[in-house]
């Protein structure tokens, strides 16, 4: 008999940085699912992270060693933003303008993942969206 299966989860950037260093930001959905999830990081969050530094809206001011510590130094799988990927994008109507959100939207898609997020105008993409 098996049990139930894991969620597949893509994280999003901020859910990324708040799971690792702050948990208690995260919603319920979040905290209750991410310890039992098959939980992926994305390159895009990366990539994020690194054109953000020396902005307001850095989640982390050095977010190389940040990366380090909390991604690399967890063991966290990343997913490589891929040609397949980038077509699905290429798919999405205008429904958000963000392009770090929309290549998780894609990524989500593509990889039958749940994205863990809080921006709730993600899920209008058809993508299921948790917080």
């Amino acid at each position: 008999m098996t049990g139930p299966a894991q969620p597949k989860l893509l994280l999003d950037t901020h859910t990324l940085v708040w799971a690792l260093a702050a948990p208690q930001n995260l919603g319920p959905q979040g905290i209750k699912l991410l310890p039992q999830g098959d939980v992926v990081a994305s390159a895009a969050n990366l990539w994020e992270l690194v054109l953000k530094i020396g902005k307001n809206d850095a989640l982390v001011p050095d977010p190389l060693a940040w990366w380090g510590r909390y991604v690399t130094g967890s063991s966290i799988t990343v997913l490589p933003i891929r040609a397949t990927h980038v077509m699905a994008l290429a798919k999405l109507p205008p429904i958000h303008k963000d392009p770090f959100d929309r290549i998780l939207v894609a990524q989500a898609t593509c990889e039958n993942r749940v994205l863990v997020s809080r921006d709730t105008v993600l899920a209008r993409y058809g993508v299921a969206v948790i917080w």
